[in-house]
């Protein structure tokens, strides 16, 4: 799939110059002297050949069949020949030309026009706007970027050329090397998601590298990157995750999801690692290119200085890892090795005046311990430091087996640049310090742990009533409102199976000490009205009333607050509901992402959810075991586990209120914001109650 993108039988460069300074010189001449192997077609009118190479007037005019297409000429020209590729049965296209969506109004009805030329000739199109595409096996480099990368097994894509052109310089310094190299730019149609599954089986690539501004169609991203990072690793770096510009929301979900917690969960649900930077990004692809998989979470130490040894512990403790407990007969050879002084428990301090050969003894003991997984090599240039010869052993004993990882950390610059060199060439990736190399190992474990993981299955309940659902829904659309209010949201949850409290609607005081007379005392009252989501902002909310004069009087009061601070709402009268003592607060919500769709919202509810923040996402629909994983991740997860003697609140019956939402705007994509304020659950085999639940559809003209 997309193979004649990266090897392709022949190429035509339209816009192919002679110039230096134009694109399409670059373009022809990285071509060329790339080593591809194929044939290759300059097409300019003005010029009857370049470089050594026929050229053809137009694409249309090359005597023989054209595979790939790469377009380097002013934007007001690309349709026509797009046109003509498409006659000529041209199968892909690299548009590098700027001037469509990025640019202008305009440029977005060129780039629609390209698009519909491509699709009715079947040609698939990276760009437009892009820096181009390289493959070194083949080898092929169609970009105008400066040079050819170093062959390596990192495929990289970046939605920025700019970047793009960055990081095939560092390459081009030695350190990191390239399989494949793809610069996207408007992605008007091959996307990160096409470009992981070309990629899942590609023999020459062992990590997928990906830099994203953003990701338009988020439900294919995740549903590809699940199978892709079963079987290799892939790891993103995410920019402008911000807030920032977020439409207007109500409810309490809606204002704290925002686009970062949306992709840090579609990334962990796809298996994809998040890199904070792109120095991070490339630590880890280092690690994950050149050395075999972390099979546990124990890692050794081998250091010669006693302070980065301890620096690589709290590292690797604070990366969630831990330091292998290394056997006894381990630590009786390393005695036997290593000066009187020297530590032989983990971390293994060689000492300072260590030579070579008592750091390959020290290593071949901790690499054959069977309680290691991991190796960190820690050294720093003290006098009798023999550099190039500890990289030679790191080397040779790193390459000789492929079951733990190896990780050097040779302090210093200037004069451990050459055994970092002599590391590089045995695929020993070399961090500058040991917080680097234990974030790197962390990856791994993240990553082996996120591949263990089976593929989804997703439950679904078939007591639900949908029907009942999108009836309300139609007539809440009929009135022209778009709120959902108290009665109808706890009728929403009732046809999802949830539990809510006894309620009713009362209109005047007198029908409220009816329904408070029904359902027993103590009792709450709460206004009810379409236009106000938040009761306790305006004071519409009484609890624990006991007596019927209680009630009489709550019932004023709520009514006349209602009038007072929301003059133009629509009040129904209040709800009286069933009083619930004890159980703990949580919250359950709902905010729509406009890339990925529902993301839910799970942590501790009551008052003060917008203040502490304590709160997990993941997108919906998810499995039970993240449902599950959702409610160990808060911060606050103690109080729910039990303390103090308190009983274990109901898990299971929270895990199934999650499934049961995640089920519910899974089926309703109009369902754009929601929140089950508080949802009290209580202690285990005694259930969870939707107590207050609010409901926003899709159509409001704010913000």
């Amino acid at each position: 799939m997309l193979d004649f993108f990266f090897r392709p039988q022949s190429v035509a460069i339209v816009g192919a110059s002679r110039n230096p300074e134009k694109l399409g010189h670059a373009v022809l001449s990285n071509i060329i002297n790339s080593g591809f192997p194929g044939r290759v077609y300059p097409v300019n009118p003005k010029a009857q050949a370049l470089m050594g190479l026929p050229c053809y007037p137009s694409v249309l005019e090359i005597p023989d069949p054209v595979e790939l297409a790469i377009i380097v000429i002013p934007y007001p020209y690309v349709p026509a020949v797009v046109e003509q590729c498409g006659q000529k049965g041209v199968k892909g296209i690299v548009v590098i030309s700027a001037g469509f969506r990025e640019a202008s109004l305009e440029g977005v009805e060129r780039e629609r026009e390209v698009m519909e030329i491509a699709r009715r000739y079947g040609m698939r199109l990276i760009g437009p706007n892009c820096l181009g595409i390289i493959d070194t096996t083949t080898p092929f480099n169609g970009t105008f970027a400066a040079g050819m990368p170093p062959r390596g097994p990192m495929a990289f894509m970046s939605q920025s050329g700019a970047l793009g052109t960055a990081v095939l310089d560092i390459a081009m310094a030695g350190r990191i090397g390239f399989s494949k190299f793809v610069s996207l730019g408007n992605k008007a149609d091959v996307s990160e998601a096409d470009l992981l599954e070309a990629w899942a089986d590609d023999p020459d690539t062992r990590v997928i590298l990906i830099y994203v501004e953003g990701l338009p169609d988020g439900q294919q991203f995740i549903e590809v990157a699940r199978r892709v990072t079963q079987r290799k690793p892939v790891v993103a770096v995410k920019s402008g995750s911000t807030q920032a510009g977020a439409r207007a929301v109500s409810s309490h979900t809606g204002s704290l999801a925002g686009s970062e917690a949306a992709y840090q969960a579609a990334f962990r649900q796809a298996g994809v690692l998040r890199a904070a930077s792109m120095e991070a990004l490339f630590d880890y692809a280092l690690a994950f290119a050149h050395q075999p998989l972390l099979p546990g979470d124990r890692i050794a130490i081998v250091t010669n200085a006693g302070g980065p040894g301890i620096l690589a512990t709290d590292a690797l403790e604070r990366a969630g890892l831990r330091l292998a407990a290394l056997t006894s007969e381990t630590i009786a050879h390393l005695e036997s090795l290593l000066p009187g002084a020297a530590s032989t428990h983990n971390p293994v301090d060689v000492l300072g005046d260590a030579l070579a050969d008592r750091y390959e003894g020290a290593l071949r003991a901790v690499l054959s311990d069977p309680g290691v997984d991991g190796l960190l090599v820690i050294l720093t240039p003290q006098a009798m430091t023999e550099i190039e010869k500890t990289a030679q052993v790191v080397g040779e004993l790193a390459s000789a087996q492929q079951e733990k990882p190896v990780l050097g950390c040779f302090m210093g610059e200037h004069r451990i640049e050459a055994g970092v060199r002599i590391l590089q060439q045995y695929g020993v990736p070399n961090y500058p310090f040991p917080e680097r190399a234990a974030e790197a190992f962390r990856a791994m474990a993240t990553y082996r742990r996120e591949r263990m993981r089976p593929l989804p299955t997703l439950e679904t309940f078939d007591d639900v009533d949908r029907g009942r659902v999108a009836d309300l829904f139609a007539r809440v659309r009929a009135e022209g409102r778009v709120t959902v209010g108290d009665a109808e949201a706890r009728a929403v949850a009732q046809a999802y199976g949830l539990r809510v409290p006894q309620s009713a609607l009362a209109r005047n005081p007198d029908e409220a000490v009816e329904v408070a007379d029904r359902i027993g005392y103590p009792v709450a009252l709460k206004i009810a009205s379409p236009d106000i989501l938040h009761k306790t902002e305006i004071g519409g909310v009484k609890l624990n009333l006991q007596t019927p004069a209680d009630v009489r009087d709550a019932f004023e009061l709520l009514t006349y607050r209602a009038m007072r601070y929301v003059p133009d709402a629509r009040l129904w009268g209040c709800q009286v509901q069933e009083m619930f003592l004890g159980g703990r607060e949580v919250l359950v919500g709902m905010s729509r992402d406009p890339q990925f769709g529902p993301l839910v919202a799970f942590g501790l509810g009551g008052i003060y959810v917008e203040t502490l923040k304590d709160v997990v996402f993941r997108l919906a629909p998810f499995t039970r075991q993240e449902a599950l994983e959702m409610i160990r991740e808060i911060r606050a997860y103690a109080l729910l586990a039990g303390v103090r003697g308190e009983p274990r609140a109901d898990h299971d019956a929270i895990v199934e209120v999650l499934l049961r939402v995640s089920q519910l705007v899974t089926d309703f994509p109009e369902i754009v914001e929601m929140d089950i304020n508080p949802l009290i659950v209580f202690e285990e085999g005694r259930g969870a109650v939707a107590v207050d639940m609010r409901l926003v559809l899709e159509g409001r003209s704010e913000g």
